[in-house]
């Protein structure tokens, strides 16, 4: 039996495209981008990690290096890493199936490849 549905809120790291362009994730989950939606384009790794805790939602990054040890101190939000080879519509299907497969928890450091 699959999860129960569950609406992840996501932050969308600078350089990643326009929620909007990944159109079945923006109408499932909670979406913002960190320069679009925000206007905080150019702030601190640190920053945006401080953000997504306060908020509760899991960044979206090409950058999964650096929030990853930002990670290993604290549990309050998730990363999840992304190619930068992915188009808008192949990004679109993976965090789909990803997302809609578990629960709010599971996110502490996952790489889409």
């Amino acid at each position: 039996m699959p999860p129960k549905f569950y609406k992840h809120k996501l932050l969308f790291d600078e350089g990643l495209f326009k929620r909007q362009s990944l159109k079945r994730i923006n109408s499932r989950y909670n979406i913002k981008h960190i320069t679009h939606d925000l206007k905080k384009g150019g702030i601190t790794d640190k920053e945006v990690y401080q953000l997504a805790c306060k908020e509760k939602r899991i960044i979206v990054t090409y950058n999964i290096n650096d929030f990853k040890k930002l990670a290993q101190h604290n549990t309050d939000t998730g990363v999840i890493g992304v190619t930068q080879t992915f188009t808008p519509d192949q990004l679109d299907t993976k965090l789909n199936s990803l997302l809609s497969k578990n629960s709010e928890k599971c996110f502490m450091a996952n790489i889409l490849h």
